[in-house]
């Protein structure tokens, strides 16, 4: 097999034992079990090695240090008990372990099904019949076709071309394309032959056919990717947020905690009060939940955006997408409805509506129809129609004609120039049955016309003048202001010893065919959105500037005279000037290739930006990359694109980028409400142990208690934040500052300043409340077991509870009044307020939970004396947002 690039193609048959109808299913069925299924199984870090990260990162540190120090405090000092301390914090340790894995499996298990939404698939020849295939079920012997856009699936000979070209980067690292034929190569390195086509490599150009033989691990990417053991990854921007809320937490608990250890030294506590003292002002700082709930946040908001149409390949992109500061957008299938239909002709002097196509004399179109059918690549396959939009839409209005088949019937085809960015142009040469060599022509009015040197005209050649090419050049401008995408077509008879460059000299225009591409409907109302929203939207666009206009203008994209700047003018910018005019917040870009792409994308960057692009096709791969989101069209994108975008968009429309980027807002959003949650709690449960060491009073809140809060009724309501729903307005404000911090001032401001306060003088009112009930008097010394002591710390408990109640419903949103939001539209949240409810009465009155937390029963009135604390918070809450928050 090594040797298969020796042989011609009808030897490679042969020698893979198939045939150029390709394999039978039952051969098919007997390879796929004797080679497996075309897949790369790269080796994965083990699911017991995540699972033990979980017990090693930066919070779990740190209460490893805390359980230490509590079990060395029992050792040397018994009688305080500190040994239930120490497991207790263990147990906080896995049970966070346990439920981070689990949100972390869920999450990974839920971006592999939604790959699944969009499998690789590759068009393969079997029993005769063309078949579009999932990549994994090739084998060696399958027949693949390939076009300029696909990725190869498996390695394989080519047995016929037509300007085939490949981009081998991905496998030598040689980025330049290279050309490959069907013609034996004898050469010893199988990597060096121009008959191979390989694995993970993309076709930038042409066309052809190959047979595979060889798959999965057994090609060149398989053997490469098995000496691959782990690929470690870039920490994202928030990653990075994350990794300094849990620096920031760490340093201000590890920092109180020995501040009030000397503080309570310097006041005649004892070391082990002390000790007890520090270890519970720790073990309340550290928020247990933060990290399952980012993963979860990521992983409800990649589910919302799939059930929105769109597919985002890392959790980690969603949160990019919420700082969008710019969006570069391609027009047709984005913007447009990718539906293309051609509705005027324009052949010398007259103007035909294709409604009436029928009705005209089809003689002066039959060498424009030819054109239109002949230089195209889309085809009928039974009912269906394949192919490029464009395409197809030139062979409609050829079987329209009804004339399809005879215009098609006696040519061959024996060569193509496919269509590029740079030449705007495609080029076919056929040989008809008499012998006679045509090449036909289409493209761009700017590319083809230069090249025609006579015009068609009452079926015989006229010499093209300047003044006639000012009436072509009319029309166009015409046809383009009626927000038409307009080809010319021009034809030529070739000589026998021709040459392909002839087919682009001395053409004969044809004529000229105006389609329209129906902007879709609900991208006005999504760039209203953006606007709105603080975002610029600029169009890059391989059209005139004049059509591209018409668009804009159509969709909401421009005023009245719009700035619309094509790539020449591009070409001749330094990048002072392209910078200059990056900073107008509406500009169209025409006539644009992928190196346009490339370069606009850059200098946005440099001026601060974040970048979403959208792209289609294989050259636009490079700025996919470049870009800080790349999106690639589902439906119409090539495989190269899509491998190197970042979001995928199931239905190509442009109003789900919008949807994605509002999901992208909501995730931070909801990071910063979960903060904002857990830090509020945090004060009243320190208050206590402060309060217990400047005054003297028996200690307000134990540890286990604390412990009660943070890993049993402050969780479920957390996680329910983190899954809530983008909140109306979020589209009204502009993109988040790449300063701007998860852990901000206002946010800090807000929980330890103006919520964290108010439940601490809820938790300490019920604790005083119960002690004078009981006769307490300052200075009385409470034992740990004192049914008036555990009455007042349970009081102090069940008022953090209540009132996080109220403040998980008021962190729903930091500005919008919750009355507004809804108090029963998140029914996560609801469900978390359940089991805070629940919780709290089993601490309350079941016996092996006051047991385990030193609790007590309340009376009915015990109850009713906390509630208004709770509605105190939501009243102070609401005027917050409704006087000091701008609208």
């Amino acid at each position: 097999m090594k040797r298969i690039h020796f042989l011609f193609p009808a030897e490679v048959y042969h020698a893979l034992r198939t045939s150029p109808q390709g394999l039978s299913q039952t051969e098919v069925n007997q390879r796929l079990r004797d080679f497996g299924p075309n897949s790369l199984e790269i080796k994965k870090t083990s699911y017991f090695n995540k699972f033990i990260s979980q017990f090693t990162h930066f919070f779990a540190v740190l209460l490893w240090i805390a359980a230490t120090l509590s079990f060395v405090g029992h050792y040397f000092n018994p009688e305080e008990g500190m040994d239930k301390l120490a497991y207790a914090i263990l147990l906080v340790i896995v049970i966070n372990a346990i439920f981070s894995f689990i949100q972390e499996y869920k999450a990974e298990k839920a971006i592999e099904a939604l790959k699944q939404m969009l499998p690789y698939r590759v068009r393969v020849l079997r029993e005769g019949t063309e078949q579009e295939i999932l990549a994994e079920n090739l084998v060696p012997g399958d027949v693949i076709s390939l076009e300029g856009g696909n990725r190869v699936p498996a390695d394989a000979r080519l047995v016929e071309e037509t300007g085939l070209k490949v981009n081998n980067a991905a496998l030598t690292g040689e980025a330049e394309p290279q050309r490959r034929t069907a013609e034996p190569f004898h050469g010893e390195r199988i990597l060096e032959s121009t008959n191979i086509v390989f694995a993970g490599t993309e076709v930038v150009a042409g066309s052809g056919k190959a047979v595979v033989f060889a798959t999965g691990l057994n090609t060149e990417f398989g053997k490469i990717a098995q000496l691959t053991e782990t690929i470690e990854k870039e920490i994202n921007p928030l990653q990075r947020e994350i990794i300094k809320v849990t620096r920031f937490v760490a340093f201000l608990a590890t920092g109180l905690g020995i501040s009030f250890f000397f503080l309570g030294t310097l006041i005649g506590r004892s070391f082990w009060e002390n000790f007890l003292f520090s270890i519970g002002i720790i073990v309340a700082n550290v928020p247990e939940g933060l990290l399952p709930t980012v993963t979860l946040a990521l992983a409800m908001g990649s589910k919302r955006m799939a059930q929105r149409r769109a597919l985002v390949k890392s959790l980690t992109a969603i949160e990019t997408l919420g700082r969008t500061t710019v969006i570069c957008t391609d027009k047709t299938g984005t913007l447009t409805q990718n539906d293309m239909t051609v509705t005027h002709i324009y052949i010398p002097d007259t103007t035909i509506k294709v409604t009436n196509i029928l009705k005209n004399d089809l003689h002066p179109l039959k060498l424009l129809l030819t054109t239109a059918a002949l230089c195209n690549n889309a085809r009928f396959e039974g009912e269906s129609l394949l192919g490029d939009p464009t395409e197809k839409a030139l062979l409609v209005l050829t079987a329209k004609s009804g004339e399809l088949e005879s215009l098609c019937a006696g040519y061959k085809r024996i060569f193509e120039t496919p269509f590029d960015t740079e030449r705007k142009r495609m080029n076919t040469i056929y040989q008809a049955s008499d012998g006679c060599y045509f090449a036909f022509v289409k493209g761009a009015i700017e590319t083809v016309l230069p090249c025609c040197k006579s015009l068609w005209k009452s079926n015989k050649s006229h010499p093209l003048s300047e003044d006639y090419k000012k009436r072509i050049e009319e029309v166009n401008k015409q046809f383009a202001q009626k927000a038409l995408r307009v080809l010319a077509l021009a034809y030529r008879e070739l000589p026998k010893d021709f040459t392909s460059n002839q087919a682009d000299e001395e053409l004969i225009f044809l004529g000229l065919v105006g389609m329209i591409d129906p902007p879709r409907s609900e991208v006005p109302e999504a760039i209203k959105k953006c606007h709105k929203a603080g975002i610029k939207v600029f169009m890059l666009t391989g059209d005139n500037h004049i059509t591209a206009v018409a668009i804009a203008r159509e969709i909401g994209l421009a005023k009245e005279n719009p700035l619309a700047i094509d790539g020449k003018q591009i070409d001749k910018m330094n990048e002072k000037e392209l910078k200059a005019l990056l900073q107008n917040r509406e500009i169209i870009f025409a006539r644009v290739n992928p190196r346009h792409k490339m370069l606009i994308v850059s200098v946005l960057q440099e001026l601060g930006e974040v970048v979403a692009l959208t792209g289609d096709g294989v050259n636009d791969a490079p700025a996919l990359k470049k870009a800080d989101i790349g999106i690639a069209m589902g439906k119409s994108g090539t495989d190269v694109a899509k491998e190197a975008a970042d979001m995928l968009l199931i239905d190509d429309n442009f109003a789900t980028i919008v949807a994605a980027v509002e999901e992208g807002r909501a995730v931070f959003d909801n990071l910063r409400k979960f903060i904002t949650y857990i830090f509020s709690s945090n004060i009243p449960e320190i208050v206590p142990y402060i309060l217990y060491v400047l005054l003297g009073i028996p200690l307000p809140l134990t540890i286990m208690q604390i412990l009660a809060i943070d890993l049993g009724t402050d969780l479920l309501p957390a996680l329910a934040l983190g899954a809530e729903k983008p909140e109306p307005g979020i589209m009204n404000k502009p993109p988040r500052s790449l300063k701007e911090r998860l852990l901000n001032f206002p946010t800090l401001v807000r929980a330890y300043g103006f919520l964290g306060p108010m439940e601490a003088l809820a938790g300490m009112a019920g604790y005083f409340w119960i002690l004078k009930q009981g006769s307490w008097h300052w200075g009385k010394v409470l034992s740990f077991h004192d049914p008036l002591y555990q009455k007042a710390t349970t009081m102090c408990l069940i008022a953090i509870i209540i009132t996080q109640i109220a403040n998980g419903l008021e962190c729903r949103s930091s500005r919008q009044s919750v009355f507004k939001l809804g108090l029963f539209t998140n029914r996560f949240l609801l469900w978390g307020i359940a089991s805070e409810i629940v919780l709290a009465l089993l601490f309350v009155y079941f016996p092996p939970m006051q047991q385990i937390l030193n609790t007590y029963g309340l009376e009915k009135g015990d109850w009713l004396f906390l509630i208004p604390f709770a509605l105190l918070l939501m009243v102070a809450e609401e005027m917050r947002k409704l006087l000091f928050v701008k609208k």
